[in-house]
């Protein structure tokens, strides 16, 4: 399955002896299955998102006028949580509101949104029986003409895997990359080589050849106010934000073996059987890195071209992967697949319960996880994951990702 909404959380690290699941091997298909008791059968007919959680504005849209209100509203139940968080030159503020006394509508406190900001919307919401549904929207807001801003990935202070790459997406199309290149400065303590490398003209990521070592002190200058980024158009940040490399974390996903080892600081810190995708819906290959972490989410069919194959109100400890909607996740509902088939419709599943639970594989591994943990992928019937699909930079050789750079050396 490749899509997901949700309620995120920031992950905890830990430490813990090797171990192996053995005998752990029922209970999940990554995002749902084919023919082994799969969402179909326990869920009924697919719902699509929209109909369950309503959130204005609509999810991906941009240019968002301030004046235009965000609300979020069930038809029926109630809302349990919602959490909306703004962010602007890589500082994330939550967005205070409270909830309706009926429960079925959600307003923030200020009713004008913040222009030049990307808004992250998170939902989970009760209906009368108490089931839960989850959502997870995205927009970005104005910026006024003849200016360009770039949103960027890590936020500020935060603690990251050994993957992570910086990633900045702008709100306009770059033509002088050259002279917006120049006014961002990535250093490292300690020190590493660190490259850019455009992904088209609204793209742009930064790396060392080699994973981050642990411990280290990233430091992102973006010198963009007055640079011209195109003809006529400037750039209007001045902003400096850092983040920390914590332990190192890669996990290897063996898709013929049902497998996923799970390597800390270098150690082999568990095997865990797992499915993968299906012969019809192959998991790619290559490395990738986690990108987003979401305790329960909604997974729907329809939101990345397939039809009304699943629609899943409440997928326990989500991860992303890939921005074409390739997670690992936990799942409870197809048993016999764990180390035995892979049944999914392209994720990457693991064991867990309905309702997440800490005890269970998806738990263990979403605990220790942090965003910038690298997942590879190999042995699938499948291609190797685009570099500009997520942060997947790290599948380019270090003399095809300096090439990317429009500063020649």
């Amino acid at each position: 399955m490749r899509h997901a909404q949700g309620r995120a959380r920031r992950a905890r690290a830990g430490l813990v002896a090797v171990l192996t699941w053995a005998g752990l091997l029922a209970g999940a298909a990554g995002c749902t299955s084919e023919g082994v008791g799969g969402a179909d059968s326990v869920f009924g007919k697919p719902r699509a998102p929209q109909d369950v959680i309503r959130v204005s504005p609509d999810d991906g849209s941009r240019s968002v006028r301030p004046d235009n209100p965000l609300l979020v509203r069930v038809p029926s139940g109630r809302l349990e949580s919602v959490k909306v968080v703004r962010a602007q030159d890589a500082q994330d503020s939550e967005v205070s509101g409270r909830i309706s006394e009926d429960g079925l509508s959600w307003r923030p406190d200020d009713a004008r949104l913040a222009l030049a900001a990307r808004y992250t919307v998170d939902v989970v919401a009760l209906d009368a029986h108490g089931r839960r549904s989850a959502r997870h929207t995205t927009f970005t807001t104005y910026v006024p003409d003849e200016r360009f801003i770039g949103y960027a990935t890590p936020e500020n202070r935060a603690t990251v895997g050994t993957g992570m790459i910086v990633s900045l997406e702008f709100n306009r199309e770059i033509r002088n990359r050259a002279a917006v290149e120049r006014a961002i400065h990535v250093t490292a303590e300690p020190a590493v080589g660190i490259r850019p490398h455009w992904f088209g003209a609204e793209r742009l990521d930064f790396r060392p050849e080699e994973y981050w070592a642990p411990g280290t002190r990233v430091t992102v200058d973006l010198a963009l106010r007055d640079v011209e980024g195109a003809p006529g158009v400037y750039g209007i940040q001045r902003r400096t934000f850092t983040f920390t490399v914590g332990r190192s974390q890669v996990s290897l996903v063996d898709a013929a073996a049902h497998t996923m080892e799970v390597r800390r600081d270098g150690d082999l810190l568990a095997t865990v059987p797992i499915t993968a995708g299906s012969p019809k819906n192959t998991t790619y290959n290559g490395k990738m890195v986690v990108t987003e972490m979401l305790e329960v989410t909604r997974m729907n069919s329809r939101t990345v071209g397939f039809g009304g194959e699943y629609d899943i109100p409440d997928v326990p400890h989500a991860m992303r992967l890939t921005t074409s909607g390739t997670f690992l996740h936990g799942n409870y509902w197809a048993p016999d697949a764990f180390g035995n088939t892979n049944v999914s419709h392209g994720c990457v599943g693991l064991k867990d319960v309905k309702g997440g639970s800490s005890d269970s594989p998806a738990g263990w591994f979403f605990d220790r996880s942090l965003v910038g943990d690298v997942i590879e992928v190999v042995h699938s019937k499948d291609k190797k994951v685009a570099p500009d699909n997520g942060l997947g930079g790290w599948n380019m050789g270090w003399k095809e990702w300096t090439a990317g750079s429009a500063v020649k050396q």
